[in-house]
């Protein structure tokens, strides 16, 4: 897979290493061109038993280059003889079927992790409609799609690009060890005033992420008082700076940028916001629920099976700013003992539901139907 950022990085390490503990003889794959981190991940996994090739594919569309990764591919298929080939993410889902089909080699399972093609704040019209192409044609020639929730399974019916009848659902997994209890960080240390309501958006700076929506809710009425972290990294951030700027709540957004102590955030805030555009299951939302921290979240695949209305959170219109201020503005007007209640139901459903072992057995059942 050549996607190793955010979810996807952490769904492949958790699911590679899930396999190797239920004794699957399993290669990875994998590139680290994106986020040379990755690498850290990587060496874990072999000393775990994990057999590891990095292979530099890149994200844009290279052909040259993308030919070459493509016949490595068929070189490790024909020396390694899977009996499963289970690509991940676009770039990779493309190269990997082909190989597989090239070469003759394995069933074929791919997760896509939302699909390209749908990422209309990104792509031009012209490369979407290419993308869809491509994973139709490959969807006829899948042996079983992936989807890694109930509503992102749904999305991929009504995009017509697989039967189906080869639709298996495997919603994400965490080890929710780290999230769970912990101590959170000042309101010093982070940069804000003690006593304002406190928010996060937690992921890379990207117009997938919906940061920019974020800082448009500020303006809104009621939340005049709301400060936001920005906990995360990326080539957006300029834009995302200029924006605060000029609507004028520069002093209430806190770029972080990358951090590794996101569980410690999260036990700080008041709130997670996911004002995501697209997204398959967001882990922000399972870890945010581990950590007993409500969310306030678009309607986006996963999200919308996840947040239960004022139960654990809030639910607001994709693309609205407007919308997500009066999601916000209902959990300000909850009391403390109101919000500790939607942080304690949001914990228990994900222990109950979303750990990683569920995941790898789910995973494993997928597998051992299609041999």
């Amino acid at each position: 897979m050549e996607s190793t950022i955010g979810g996807t990085r952490r769904h492949i390490v958790d699911l590679t290493l899930g396999l190797v503990r239920e004794g699957v003889e399993t290669t990875l794959v994998a590139s680290a061109e994106r986020e040379p981190a990755f690498r850290n991940d990587l060496r874990e996994l072999e000393r775990e038993g994990a057999r590891v090739i990095e292979l530099p594919m890149i994200r844009a569309v290279r052909p040259m280059t993308d030919f070459r990764h493509y016949r490595a591919l068929k070189r490790i298929l024909r020396e390694t003889g899977p009996d499963v080939i289970h690509t991940h993410s676009s770039k990779a889902g493309v190269l990997g079927r082909k190989a597989s089909l090239s070469t003759g080699i394995g069933k074929r399972v791919h997760t896509p992790h939302t699909f390209a093609f749908l990422f209309s704040a990104m792509f031009s019209a012209r490369k979407r409609w290419m993308y869809r192409h491509i994973e139709t044609r490959l969807g006829a020639q899948t042996d079983c799609l992936v989807a890694v929730s109930e509503s992102e399974a749904q999305t991929i019916h009504s995009a017509q690009v697989v039967d189906p009848a080869r639709v298996r659902v495997v919603p994400n997994g965490i080890d929710p060890a780290a999230w769970v209890k912990g101590p959170g960080l000042s309101r010093e240390a982070l940069g804000v005033p003690e006593n304002a309501p406190l928010a996060v958006v937690a992921g890379l700076l990207n117009p997938a992420k919906g940061q920019d929506l974020a800082i448009r809710a500020l303006v809104e009425t009621g939340l005049s008082e709301l400060q936001l972290l920005l906990a995360g990294h990326g080539d957006w951030r300029p834009e995302l700076e200029r924006l605060a700027l000029e609507l004028g709540v520069g002093d209430r957004v806190h770029f972080l940028g990358w951090r590794d102590d996101i569980p410690a955030i999260f036990r700080s805030v008041d709130l997670v916001l996911l004002p995501s555009r697209w997204e398959g299951m967001p882990y922000v939302v399972l870890e945010a629920g581990a950590s007993a921290v409500p969310v306030v979240g678009t309607r986006v695949d996963g999200a919308s099976e996840l947040i239960r209305e004022g139960e654990t959170g809030f639910l607001a219109d994709l693309e609205s700013p407007e919308d997500l201020a009066r999601a916000i503005r209902a959990f300000l007007d909850c009391s403390d003992q109101e919000r500790r209640a939607m942080g304690v139901a949001a914990q228990e459903r994900v222990l109950a539901e979303f750990g990683v072992e569920a995941m790898v057995q789910k995973m494993c059942a997928v597998y051992g139907e299609l041999l």
